[in-house]
């Protein structure tokens, strides 16, 4: 049985849930605190162990590339100003991972995206990671999955229970217990309406799948818009072999809900050393001077 060593994080959408601020940048690129979003999840992956990193990109997204590339010119000026902690900062960047990228050319959909690694992964398992799907968490959840793979041999997915009225925007999974944390995928139904939905278990953003899922993903027929769905692949790879489940709760921002971009800009400044103490009175004076109006 391989080690996983290779992540694929798709990055090709368009990003029209954060729209203005997608119109001329990456939503991946969009920053949380002081770093893109797509930097945690490059950071996830190598805490991991995943130092070989696959980008599924498109048209309008050389910023990423540009991002996780050296920039000499900088690295020189801040050298010479003596900024000697925000190049460290600027270089760790680039060390993060052996970075690649490939592009989809076409919006043929999620699962399309991750057919189009097959070439970099070859027959070895491997993790994907969504760009606009952060987990801070210090990489738990990540090597959780990565260790009930080791363990099964088998493709893994993250699972959220979210209220019943938030499951159409997920992919739902009907799932058995197996120990604690951990199910046994039965079905799957893409984004089915809350009075349709088998359960509340909804499958985010994280995947560890063995190299049969490129099979599967050749064998289903487009969907709505004519989009390969990576939920319609895994439900018949779960058909065929078993798949788990890792059940989780915290730790995950959705950066392409506004209301998670924020609070995830709110939530880590507030932990950070050098603004979260001030940014704590700046809110609770919010606080005070909206209930007193």
């Amino acid at each position: 049985m391989s080690t996983v060593r290779k992540a694929v994080i798709p990055a090709a959408g368009l990003g029209t849930r954060s729209l203005p601020g997608t119109k001329a940048q990456p939503k991946e690129m969009l920053p949380v605190a002081d770093k893109p979003s797509i930097q945690y999840v490059v950071e996830e992956a190598a805490k991991a162990g995943l130092d070989d990193i696959l980008v599924i990109t498109s048209r309008g997204k050389r910023a990423i590339e540009d991002h996780f590339d050296r920039n000499v010119e900088l690295e020189l000026y801040l050298e010479q100003k003596g900024k000697t902690d925000l190049l460290k900062e600027v270089q760790a960047i680039t060390d993060l991972a052996h970075v690649h990228y490939v592009r989809q050319h076409d919006p043929l959909g999620l699962g399309h995206a991750v057919s189009l690694a097959r070439d970099h992964v070859g027959s070895e398992p491997f993790a994907v990671l969504l760009g606009d799907d952060m987990m801070v968490d210090d990489a738990r959840l990540l090597r959780r999955m990565l260790d009930v793979h080791q363990e099964r041999d088998a493709s893994v997915l993250a699972i959220l229970q979210v209220p019943r009225d938030e499951i159409s925007a997920y992919g739902c999974a009907v799932a058995d217990p197996v120990s604690e944390g951990v199910v046994r995928i039965r079905s799957l139904v893409e984004k089915p309406p809350p009075e349709e939905a088998p359960s509340d278990m909804a499958v985010v953003g994280r995947y560890v799948f063995t190299p049969d899922i490129f099979d599967a993903l050749e064998r289903i027929e487009p969907g709505a818009g004519g989009e390969l769905q990576l939920t319609d692949a895994i439900e018949l790879l779960a058909q065929e072999q078993p798949v788990y489940g890792c059940v989780f709760q915290d730790g995950r921002y959705d950066i392409g809900r506004k209301i998670d971009f924020l609070r995830a800009n709110i939530e880590l400044s507030l932990e950070r050393p050098d603004v979260g103490p001030e940014l704590a009175e700046l809110l609770a004076d919010l606080v005070r001077r909206r209930h007193l109006s």
